[in-house]
């Protein structure tokens, strides 16, 4: 708890608004998109389905493959007090609404599904095409039931571990088959929250980019380990623009940009 209370202030004292920042590509996204105050018909979607789950009796049997949970003490959870404490929040589901929308993301891909609320901001929407992968058998059921109730076609539900997904994803068998690569414009790794095994997620994902393509890191202050592993993302080669939220990381590769990394409060 001390850790995130001193990383945040930290932060507090780095970031900025659109104010100072000389990137004419950053300036456009913050006034653009980040700051946008258009209502977006999925704004009310997602906050109805939202509602739903806060109001479910479900109990799930979670099993937890990634760093733990410092919420939830033991593995039966209810989905309301997952949707409350532990899903993505109104305020950074509007975010990646918006984001989708600005980018024009056809095609993401989304590491860790949680209960759904994290898919259905980026593809709820209808239009984009989303495969999102989940450890525990009984929460990605769970998603994928909640996506079928509500009529979402677009959404492909995996239940694999990360490394399982990845490793198929980028064997040279499935590379041949898809010929071209598979590409992703949007990529969220929304889960794990270990830094050694986020760096391996990074690297083996870079494959499946493309000049425009997004990643965005969750929880990028969770621990030391978390932010160490952001800090070496900040300087791979291929990364040009990197901006802090504090809850996430966004990693751009527009070989065009100057490398520029920034501190965003949003």
């Amino acid at each position: 708890m001390w850790f995130k209370i001193k990383a945040y202030l930290k932060f507090l004292w780095h970031c900025k608004n659109q104010h100072g920042i000389h990137s004419p590509f950053v300036y456009k996204l913050i006034t653009q998109c980040f700051y946008n105050k258009q209502d977006f018909k999925i704004y009310r979607i997602w906050s109805d389905v939202q509602k739903e789950i806060l109001g479910s009796n479900a109990i799930l049997e979670v099993e937890d493959f990634g760093a733990g949970s410092k919420v939830f003490d033991g593995n039966k959870r209810p989905v309301s007090k997952i949707a409350e404490h532990v899903s993505i929040t109104k305020k950074r589901a509007r975010l990646m609404i918006r984001l989708v929308d600005y980018l024009s993301v056809e095609k993401a891909l989304e590491l860790g599904t949680s209960i759904g609320l994290g898919s259905l901001s980026i593809a709820g929407n209808g239009k984009t095409s989303l495969t999102t992968v989940e450890a525990c058998k009984e929460t990605s059921a769970f998603a994928n039931q909640l996506f079928k109730s509500k009529g979402i076609e677009n959404i492909s539900v995996i239940s694999s571990t990360f490394s399982e997904y990845l490793e198929e994803l980028g064997s040279p068998e499935n590379i041949e088959l898809r010929a071209p690569k598979e590409e992703f414009d949007l990529v969220f790794i929304d889960g794990h929250h270990d830094g050694k095994a986020t760096l391996s997620y990074f690297e083996r994902l870079l494959a499946h980019k493309h000049n425009d393509s997004l990643f965005i890191f969750d929880d990028i202050h969770w621990s030391p380990s978390m932010e160490v592993a952001w800090e070496q993302i900040k300087v791979h080669k291929d990364v040009k623009v990197t901006i802090d939220t504090f809850q996430w990381g966004l990693v751009f590769f527009r070989q065009e940009q100057v490398k520029q990394d920034f501190v965003i409060r949003i």
